[in-house]
């Protein structure tokens, strides 16, 4: 696979995020946050073992045994995964949850630090200087979307909100970088089918854990959500492509990278905002966008 594959690949991730995520708001007025959460675990499961089998089909590869090395840091992806997911649902209960968000909005940064620093990763200074311009844009962003202002967001770091968002961030790039090392544990050439072996593992013990806790605390919801199979198969659906776009991204290149990247996605979101919804755009809004696209190009020549 050429060493340039992981963009078009990341864009398609973004792609497949941004339809899950609309489908997970409607799924949101019927079902409680934690419910929705295993939604794209539960229905996902079959669209990333069908996945696996075609690679493996397709290639003639048989499952290899599997390490320590990925067995611990998968399993810490699967975790630190749910665990970021059941913050970023809990910040939008509090009031002042856009100081969270914006925060958590770093994961970028958040992601090439913890790499740098503890999976040891090298990341070049122009690759430094490309995400820091890019979460910079990602966070002006958010300020011009939101009531609070630069003053008041560093007024607030150590608030329950910022704490929170940090928090999300932090286990989101915790999250990426153990499944890149997971991934890469294995030391096979086919990034489709290591990504494809991270990816099951995963999504089964996330399925698993998710569905016993369901099943211990609020059965109920289950129930619901056998009412709304249909969207629950879109969810699922988009989440295992979207995923399977993340796995093999992340597998070709550095998690910190591939992340930052991935902030294009809220360029698409204002982007359908003030074509279809015809939503006025600020000038903060577009510097913030300004800066976004420079970062990613400064990134793609980073490397």
């Amino acid at each position: 696979m050429p060493t340039w594959a992981w963009i078009p690949i990341t864009l398609f991730a973004v792609m497949m995020q941004t339809v899950r995520t609309a489908g997970q708001k409607q799924l949101a007025g019927h079902l409680d946050p934690v419910t929705v959460t295993l939604v794209r675990y539960l229905f996902g499961l079959p669209f990333v073992l069908l996945y696996l089998l075609v690679v493996m089909q397709a290639f003639d590869l048989a499952l290899p045994a599997f390490n320590s090395t990925f067995l611990i840091f998968a399993t810490l992806s699967a975790l630190t995964q749910i665990g970021a997911t059941i913050l970023l649902i809990y910040l939008f209960s509090l009031r002042n949850f856009a100081v969270g968000t914006t925060y958590a909005r770093t994961e970028a940064f958040l992601t090439a630090l913890v790499g740098a620093l503890v999976f040891g990763e090298f990341i070049s200074p122009l690759g430094w200087l490309a995400i820091v311009i890019s979460v910079a844009g990602l966070v002006i962003l958010t300020l011009a979307r939101s009531d609070i202002d630069g003053a008041h967001l560093l007024q607030r770091l150590f608030s329950r909100p910022a704490l929170v968002g940090l928090g999300c961030g932090l286990l989101f790039a915790v999250c990426s970088l153990s499944l890149r090392r997971a991934s890469l544990s294995f030391g096979l050439d086919n990034a489709l089918f290591s990504a494809g072996l991270t990816l099951v593992y995963m999504v089964i013990l996330q399925t698993l854990s998710m569905l016993a806790y369901l099943l211990w605390r609020r059965p109920a919801q289950l129930t619901t959500m056998l009412r709304h199979t249909r969207l629950c198969g879109f969810v699922g659906l988009t989440s295992a492509l979207g995923s399977m776009g993340w796995f093999v991204a992340m597998t070709l290149e550095r998690a910190s990278y591939v992340k930052a990247l991935g902030q294009i996605e809220f360029l698409l979101a204002l982007g359908v905002s003030h074509l279809f919804f015809r939503e006025h755009t600020q000038r903060l809004e577009l510097a913030g966008m300004l800066l976004i696209a420079s970062g990613i190009l400064v990134l793609l020549f980073a490397r």
